[in-house]
């Protein structure tokens, strides 16, 4: 468990489209590019082991500030699992912190980028699993099912029936294939609820083909 006092000032990122890492959650990724695999291997000589995941963002023609490249919100996770390949690739789980605020990108150094981070808005990050009390768990899986449907998606359905509200929600955001703008509302939705809200908004949208109009009983 980490406390605020346990958090660095300035984190390793790694911006990947559409992944998506929330606290408490886990991450698989397949680390090859040259200077992610150094990044890791600085990562892991640290005592805290993380990680910054960020979404870019499109930056504006004729701009080429490194702050713009990346949304200023981002989640730190913790390496926790690590497996090396044989041909130098890294198989590494990452198990999310808390997020964080960029305040200063940092490029130069290594042949990552780096960030100066405040964790203040997040101290909720640190603690206990959220619930919440509004969750209407029938409902919530009647409008999922549908959105499987036309995702094409599989699932252990038994298991979402018992699954613990933030694992659900959580592990929903990260894995229902929604854009990197979307992943990014997700991201900074506040609390469960709200993220919960956020998703079933995502999954509503999509059942009425991308229009705004209308709305699913």
């Amino acid at each position: 468990m980490f406390t605020p006092a346990d958090l660095p000032q300035t984190i390793p990122v790694f911006p990947l489209p559409g992944a998506l890492l929330l606290p408490r959650a886990r991450l698989p990724l397949n680390i090859f590019e040259p200077r992610y695999l150094a990044m890791l291997d600085d990562t892991l000589r640290t005592d805290h082991r993380l990680i910054g995941m960020v979404q870019p963002v499109i930056v504006p023609e004729g701009r080429d500030d490194s702050a713009d490249r990346l949304h200023r919100i981002g989640c730190a996770g913790r390496v926790t699992g690590l497996h090396e390949t044989e041909d130098g690739r890294y198989m590494i789980t990452l198990t999310g912190v808390s997020r964080f605020r960029i305040s200063e990108a940092k490029d130069g150094f290594t042949p990552y980028m780096r960030a100066d981070v405040d964790w203040s808005s997040f101290e909720r990050d640190l603690g206990r699993r959220e619930t919440d009390e509004d969750f209407d768990r029938a409902q919530f899986l009647k409008v999922l099912h549908r959105y499987f449907e036309i995702a094409q998606l599989a699932s252990d359905w038994d298991s979402l029936k018992e699954a613990e509200e933030e694992l659900l929600v959580n592990s929903l955001a990260m894995l229902c294939p929604f854009d990197p703008e979307e992943k990014q509302a997700l991201l900074e939705a506040p609390t469960l609820q709200t993220r919960r809200e956020t998703l079933v908004t995502l999954m509503e949208f999509a059942l009425r083909g991308g229009s705004d109009e209308g709305s699913l009983q």
